[in-house]
């Protein structure tokens, strides 16, 4: 099952230098921060088509879908951003492909399901989609739109939605060690 986990460039350079994902960046099962501002059962958030959502778009592409996931995972990366001012505002999702039974998720979920996963080692992660750095501006902006989003402001939704604009790159794998640096 492909798993795409939002995280951060210095959570990923943490799981660089550990050699697994054990979180991404502190994001909580809500998709908010937790209380304590970490995951609370060592669980990773991420985002997957699930049985129940392919089902409910049995007509639909499982590209598409994937990319409905993909994009998911990208705004709550924008929440982890939030979290870490320090961070460069590049959004970060990463690729992992996980057996079934590594991944839990409610069964009745029918959009890109929020899931969760224990430690990810390196291993497993088939990509990296990460923001171009001249997709900056737009990041900042969003993340600094997303309060006024939350609360229902319709411009700081447009610009939280104006991150969408940029692709996020692909990167293979063994590429993870320069973007971290």
């Amino acid at each position: 099952m492909r798993v795409f986990l939002p995280s951060t460039l210095p959570a990923l350079a943490r799981a660089l230098q550990t050699g697994q994902l054990s979180d991404t960046g502190q994001l909580g099962d809500s998709g908010q921060l937790g209380d304590s501002g970490q995951l609370s059962d060592g669980s990773v958030p991420g985002f997957a088509v699930t049985p129940a959502l392919r089902e409910a778009y049995a007509s639909g592409d499982e590209e598409e879908l994937e990319y409905a996931a993909l994009t998911e995972a990208a705004r709550a990366s924008l929440r982890l951003l939030a979290a870490d001012p320090a961070a460069p505002p590049r959004r970060v999702v990463l690729a992992a492909e996980l057996a079934t039974e590594q991944v839990r998720w409610d069964p009745r979920e029918d959009e890109p399901a929020r899931v969760t996963i224990g430690a990810v080692p390196l291993e497993s992660l088939a990509a990296a989609h990460i923001d171009d750095p001249e997709a900056a501006a737009d990041v900042r902006g969003a993340v600094e739109a997303l309060p006024a989003a939350d609360a229902g402001d319709e411009d700081a939704k447009f610009a939280v939605d104006g991150a969408e604009g940029h692709e996020l790159g692909w990167y293979a794998t063994q590429e993870l060690s320069y973007l971290a640096e």
